[in-house]
């Protein structure tokens, strides 16, 4: 098989390798289509500290059902699926209480063990999921996604009617946005650059700058009360710390965005009890995959359309330039041309 390789920062080439076989208790997935993440982009400039080289990254990925290994039986042969790629130990207090996603032995597939930037990969049977019928395996890649818009939106009790602030309208931003205006939510998106403002508009939200007014044009959408869930998808320090001036008293803050081990982020200390806010981590998602499959395939999340698909031979000219002008490509997708198993 042809597989996209990071051997170190800035370091990627497409190896030809052999097609992995499927342990006892795993599917052989032949990969569709896998998105671009943020993460992958880190794996690939060296930011990533649990990424071990060489590393095929690649963890939002859609294909088929290629072949099974031994005590599968929720999975057959020939069926379109997408790829849960967190892995939890199943033993540890996260995973006892459910809460796999925190699991302290937590092996994610594109980071810790091959993924989706290949023709083939392999994953364990329950991270398995059937692509409803009608959804195409590109729009099938978005699934993580969204399931992380799901989590989030789970994690700040997202209500019909509330006000709720998206800060950061990326790819992980546009799923929050879509997901609480599901829920019936008036979602508000504040966002550095216009043309991320532009699709965020298109989606339903009403998309305002990120700059030195957001608070009183925030006050101005809420009849002067702030938002009663502001969910941060920006991973920057400064805007995490302003959630506590934006969010409503009594209301919930929602951090999705992530900062480098070791920074911190400062709060007033008095304003926690002065608003009652409730300040909530939301890390990737657990148990949301059906429902974000549900939401791609009935049209209740549309922001798929802003993909761009490239061949997997593209890969090391697209991440270069998406490094070099992130604004280039809102969204990239690796669309593996795979002929069969073994090749």
């Amino acid at each position: 098989m042809q597989a996209v390789v990071i051997s170190g920062p800035f370091q990627m080439l497409l190896e030809s390798q052999a097609t992995p076989e499927p342990s006892p208790g795993e599917v052989l997935v032949s990969v569709r289509a896998a998105g671009i993440c943020a993460g992958d982009l880190y794996i690939y400039q060296g930011k990533n500290p649990y990424a071990h080289y060489p590393v095929i990254a690649g963890h939002e990925v859609a294909g088929i059902a290629e072949r099974t290994g031994e005590g599968v039986t929720n999975v057959t042969p020939g069926t379109p699926v997408v790829v849960e790629p967190f892995i939890g130990c199943g033993t540890c207090y996260p995973c006892r209480i459910g809460k796999s996603n925190c699991c302290v032995q937590l092996q994610i597939i594109g980071v810790h063990r091959p993924g989706g930037f290949a023709e083939y990969l392999t994953a364990p049977a329950p991270n398995i999921h059937p692509i409803p019928e009608g959804l195409s395996f590109s729009d099938a890649s978005f699934a993580e996604p969204v399931a992380i818009g799901v989590q989030a939106c789970r994690r700040g009790n997202v209500r019909a009617g509330e006000y709720v602030l998206v800060l950061g309208c990326g790819p992980i931003g546009l799923a929050l946005i879509e997901v609480a205006r599901h829920r019936g939510a008036r979602v508000i998106a504040a966002d550095v650059q216009s043309s991320r403002l532009a699709i965020a508009r298109q989606l339903g939200a009403e998309a305002v700058p990120a700059d030195d007014q957001l608070l009183p044009t925030l006050l101005g959408h809420t009849n002067g009360e702030g938002a009663a869930v502001v969910i941060d998808a920006t991973g920057n320090v400064k805007a995490m710390e302003q959630t506590v001036d934006l969010v409503a008293s009594g209301g919930r803050i929602v951090i999705v965005g992530l900062v480098k081990r070791g920074i911190g982020v400062t709060f007033p200390g008095l304003d926690f009890t002065r608003k009652e806010m409730t300040i909530l981590g939301s890390r990737a998602s657990v148990n949301c995959f059906p429902e974000s499959l549900q939401l791609l395939v009935s049209g209740a999340v549309r922001y798929p359309k802003i993909a761009t698909e490239f061949d997997l031979t593209e890969a090391p000219r697209i991440f270069a330039q998406i490094v070099e002008n992130p604004g280039q490509v809102h969204k990239g997708l690796l669309v593996p041309k795979v002929e069969r198993a073994g090749s």
